[in-house]
């Protein structure tokens, strides 16, 4: 899968580890920022990353600030993107499965590295199950 990721200075220290995790597991990463803790506004890499997707350049998108929370708002402002901020493993496998999230949000400061690789392992390897769940997607525009 090639997966493009963002941040903003609340989540540089989580990104890098999710990058790590996501090449060694064969996914291809663009990143498109930030790349230091000085402080940056998250809509800007939150709409870089819906950019990638919406241009078809990457198939999905992740993206990290410090609660998750602005970066998931700024998303999920775009038309065709599903944005799901996710604490653990169940909401991941569902915003996948149920909502065909597109996007995952984490929170740098909210979660530890362990349990975010974990919420990232399970998103990325869960697929949309479609039937019922199509219709309701569509819904949505």
């Amino acid at each position: 899968m090639h997966i493009a990721i963002g941040c903003d200075h609340g989540g540089i220290a989580l990104k890098r580890e999710i990058i790590a995790f996501l090449s060694n597991h064969g996914h291809l990463v663009n990143d498109v920022g930030c790349h230091s803790e000085d402080s940056v506004d998250y809509p800007d890499f939150a709409n870089q990353v819906c950019a990638e997707i919406l241009a078809g350049r990457s198939d999905a998108g992740i993206l990290i600030c410090g609660t998750g929370i602005g970066m998931s708002m700024a998303a999920n402002r775009h038309r065709h993107i599903r944005a799901a901020l996710c604490h653990e493993a169940f909401t991941a496998r569902m915003s996948r499965e149920h909502n065909n999230a597109n996007v995952l949000c984490l929170g740098g400061r909210v979660l530890g590295v362990s349990l975010a690789l974990d919420i990232v392992g399970i998103w990325v390897e869960t697929a949309f199950t479609g039937g019922r769940h199509q219709r309701r997607i569509a819904l949505m525009g």
